[in-house]
């Protein structure tokens, strides 16, 4: 019998040993695209996108001929920026965190009647000379570079 203890006691210490040094297994992964397509603070978000959209709308309301130089230009490039920053960034930071459905989700929140308004008057004001992709900073720029790629500079604007 003494035996029989003997070897159940190895065995025990065996397998209590091999669950110690065994590595852990992580969890799997979600799919992408399974889950929701935004996160619970998403009424905020809403809520802030329109501020931004808000910001945009108002530099845009400014005189022409006080978005080249001063207060005026900083307040005119400061309303676009904070916009184009807070798109580029969901556009970039949702697909991560959600997948597919986090993509389509918030390109269909940023593809609104006014976020197409801005982008036109964006083309319109870099067509005419009155901002470029290197006034904006990061994330900002790359979006606003982004919008005008396919637009050319055809007025003198802020440069003479």
């Amino acid at each position: 019998m003494s035996k029989l203890w003997l070897v159940l006691c190895a065995i025990v210490v065996w397998q209590i040993a091999g669950w110690a040094v065994a590595p852990a297994t992580p969890p799997p992964k979600a799919a992408q695209g399974d889950g929701p397509a935004f996160g619970g603070s998403e009424k905020h978000l809403v809520e802030g996108r329109e501020k931004q959209r808000q910001s945009a709308i108002k530099a845009f309301d400014m005189p022409w001929g006080s978005r080249c130089s001063g207060d005026d230009r900083k307040q005119f490039i400061s309303g676009l920026d904070y916009y184009y920053y807070h798109r580029q960034r969901q556009m970039e930071s949702y697909p991560e965190s959600y997948g597919k459905a986090g993509a389509d989700y918030i390109a269909a929140q940023w593809s609104k009647t006014d976020d197409q308004r801005i982008e036109r008057l964006t083309q319109e004001a870099y067509a005419k000379g009155y901002l470029k992709p290197s006034d904006f900073n990061g994330a900002a720029a790359k979006m606003v570079a982004t919008v005008i790629k396919n637009e050319r500079v055809t007025g003198k604007g802020c440069a003479g």
